[in-house]
């Protein structure tokens, strides 16, 4: 539990057993083991790596953001209206922009009958989007789960109503498989009272996405080799990062923008811990993370699959990104 003065409590559940070292070194040997080597982008984000991403989200290239809280702002009472004495749960929370907007559409009475539970896997993240959210909603019940969503959806609590909202995009971080057994998942842990909030960024010209994860300034860049900084730090191994470069690019065949890190000349990395050393050759990437692109066919198509249903659907005026409300199918 950590407590503040005039910030109320903000309760913390840790279930970063789900992502220890082990995992993490487990992750590492499967990914730098495949044929194109690929690291998991939840990696990027300890502290460091969760700062600079807000600062992406800033970037004049990167549309996204300032797209969809456009968006959340025009549909904020639709989304939250009605809403009362249940969880909002946000699932990778991050910072608490999204948050805010919904509950600025509420008045102090209704949001003092909500506890918000965020979801991350960084805590140094959580406590500090909280810590701010407290401060300006003192009505407000906070409980944070350290924990990975794409593993741990049953570690969310089920004794009240839910609005689960999975925004940002982020869906587009799993691939058409982890997607499937994602949408399974939340339908096993959804009641028929409950609603999810799904954002997807949509297929839109490719200059405008590769322009997005390629900025000008190398924020992105620099969020790209982070990864490499957590795996010397946590596992000891000697990546070099000026070996490394940054590429990004759109995957047409499967819809999906991709980060890579490019060596730039025949590198040999040493994982003491693991006592294993992984040959990179000059040009050889890694992988490190995938955005996935959307129609509106695709995602109705895999929610139904699910067992799951959109019942409403929200978009910007050029179609760039949307929101869908999807709740469990009425058995007939």
């Amino acid at each position: 539990m950590v407590s503040a003065s005039n910030l109320g409590k903000i309760g913390v559940r840790n279930c970063l057993e789900s992502i220890s070292k082990s995992q993490l070194m487990a992750d590492v040997v499967r990914g730098l083991g495949s044929a194109q080597k690929c690291i998991p982008s939840k990696y990027f984000y300890d502290a460091y790596g969760s700062r600079l991403f807000e600062q992406i989200c800033c970037l004049p290239e990167y549309y996204l953001t300032r797209t969809e809280l456009a968006l959340l702002r025009q549909s904020a009472k639709d989304l939250i209206g009605g809403f009362h004495d249940g969880d909002i749960v946000e699932l990778g929370s991050g910072a608490n922009w999204k948050i805010r907007i919904l509950l600025d559409a509420v008045n102090i009475s209704q949001r003092a009958t909500i506890r918000y539970i965020p979801v991350d896997v960084s805590e140094d993240a959580l406590l500090a989007a909280t810590k701010g959210l407290a401060g300006l909603y003192p009505e407000l019940k906070i409980t944070c789960i350290v924990a990975d969503f794409s593993r741990d959806l049953h570690r969310i609590p089920a004794d009240r109503d839910k609005l689960v909202m999975f925004l940002g995009s982020t869906v587009g971080n799993l691939d058409r498989d982890e997607t499937r057994a994602f949408f399974q998942a939340l339908a096993c842990n959804l009641c028929p009272a409950d609603r999810f909030l799904l954002g997807m960024d949509m297929v839109k010209p490719v200059e405008i996405m590769e322009a997005a994860y390629n900025d000008s300034q190398n924020v992105t860049a620099e969020f790209n080799k982070n990864i490499l900084r957590v795996l010397n730090r946590e596992l000891g191994a000697n990546f070099r990062l000026d070996d490394f470069e940054h590429v990004a690019f759109f995957n047409r065949q499967l819809s999906q923008i991709e980060m890579h890190l490019r060596s730039k000349r025949r590198a040999v990395v040493r994982f003491p811990g693991l006592n294993w050393t992984v040959t990179f050759e000059r040009g050889e990437t890694i992988r490190t993370e995938i955005s996935r692109k959307f129609t509106r066919s695709e995602i109705e198509k895999s929610v139904e699959e699910a067992g799951l249903v959109a019942s409403r659907w929200y978009s910007d005026s050029r179609g760039w990104f949307s929101i869908a409300e999807i709740g469990l199918r009425a058995e007939k």
